[in-house]
């Protein structure tokens, strides 16, 4: 019988011998509108010659779509050799924001669109409404990401971008979902979140007009049994779930090498077991994954490709490992914001640490760390975190992490 699991050296061998100039397609000038703005119904990609990544149901949707997706919070204009791999593997999911990369994300999307013009009906195309809390203005940053991405319809918009609060979910967030959605503007509407995400989530599921929702999940904080129950909700309801943040790697020197030594003889890369454990929860349709390089596309494919299912012991290692080093990581709980009520934003501040530590990515790091602190009228540092630190139910250094994330990133 054939041996179901991939050969990564195989898998590598062949990734490796692909022709750059032959994946890309000769260009063309963009028409004006795309097929009268009738967006078609993107399934599965036209290239069928490379194996293609699995694909789950998307909530309550008839449509499917790939189990790892591509993460685009980086400047993609000179990167489109990416674009074209992403579509060979069958990686069409693609997830942007109106912010990343100062518009670069889009603009870089654009560009592919514009000199591959019938890929766009290819793609899942998703992006957000960076920074937006009123019709107003998410209407002129979808009109902004038409422009920049040279299409007229968004598959999937998240019209909130960090959602906080059940508070935000209002009748004028559903008016305007409701409305973009019979003007054929986009097909499907959601909000991604980092924090408070069991309140979120729990009042999201009896949202009948949200579609999909992108939260932050991991081995980490799949731990957490509030978060699991909002989870189970949000999937009864047919809330189609994409998980972002799925390495969750400790801010300490030494990362997470038992992770790797514990997964080597299976074969695994330490990222590769991360999204493996996502993905092993069938609750989650697809996990998005940042691929800033063809080296890091390869890696999730082969993770995806690979039929290896995770035994019990894995998880339990996994959930284990994630208690031994829960002081490590801020979950986003949010159980400091009563705590210390000068500065309730310490997950965002956490977050921006992430990117810069974690990620390499300062510029995002930095844009939102000075968006929190805009909204606090003391030196983000000087605050005393010792309440805080008292309710974290992980035990994390926040006083340390607020000190080193000021002289960082302000």
């Amino acid at each position: 019988m054939k041996n179901e699991k991939i050969n990564r050296r195989e898998f590598f061998k062949s990734a490796a011998g692909i022709g750059i100039t032959a994946a890309i397609a000769s260009g063309s000038k963009f028409a004006s509108a795309i097929d009268a703005n009738k967006p078609s119904e993107p399934n599965k990609p036209a290239n069928q010659s490379f194996e293609q990544v699995p694909r789950r149901p998307f909530g309550r949707t008839k449509i499917t779509v790939p189990i790892v997706s591509f993460g685009a919070m980086f400047d993609i204009m000179d990167n489109q050799i990416l674009l074209h791999k992403c579509l060979q593997w069958g990686v069409n999911y693609w997830d942007t924001a109106n912010s990343y990369a100062g518009g670069n994300s889009e603009i870089g999307i654009g560009q592919f669109f514009a000199k591959n013009l019938q890929k766009r009906k290819e793609v899942f195309l998703v992006t957000k409404a960076s920074g937006e809390n009123d019709a107003a203005s998410r209407t002129e940053k979808l009109q902004t990401s038409f422009k920049r991405m040279n299409t007229n319809y968004i598959d999937l918009y998240y019209g909130v971008h960090n959602l906080t609060d059940p508070a935000q979910l209002t009748d004028e967030l559903k008016q305007w979902a409701t409305d973009a959605k019979a003007k054929g503007l986009i097909k499907y509407f959601g909000f991604s979140i980092h924090s408070n995400m069991p309140a979120c989530l729990m009042a999201a599921s009896k949202c009948d007009w949200i579609d999909a929702i992108m939260l932050l999940y991991n081995f980490r904080v799949m731990q957490d049994p509030q978060l699991t129950a909002a989870i189970d909700a949000c999937n009864k309801a047919g809330i189609a779930l994409i998980a972002m943040k799925t390495q969750a790697q400790r801010r300490t020197p030494e990362g997470d090498s038992s992770i790797s030594k514990h997964f080597i003889e299976k074969g695994f890369t330490e990222g590769q077991a991360k999204i493996k454990t996502v993905l092993q929860d069938n609750r989650i349709c697809s996990a998005c994954v940042g691929m800033t390089n063809v080296s890091y596309l390869t890696l999730a494919v082969a993770a995806a490709l690979d039929k290896t299912q995770l035994s019990q012991s894995d998880l339990q290692f996994m959930g284990n490992y994630a208690k031994e080093t829960a002081d490590s990581y801020c979950t986003g709980c949010n159980a400091c914001a009563a705590a210390v009520p000068q500065m309730p934003y310490v997950s965002d501040v956490m977050r921006s640490l992430m990117y810069h530590n974690s990620y390499g990515n300062k510029a995002l790091a930095k844009e939102v760390y000075a968006d929190v602190a805009r909204r606090v009228n003391c030196p983000i540092g000087s605050i005393d975190y010792t309440a805080a630190e008292a309710v974290c139910p992980n035990g994390n250094k926040i006083g340390k992490w607020m000190s080193e994330a000021e002289q960082l990133l302000a």
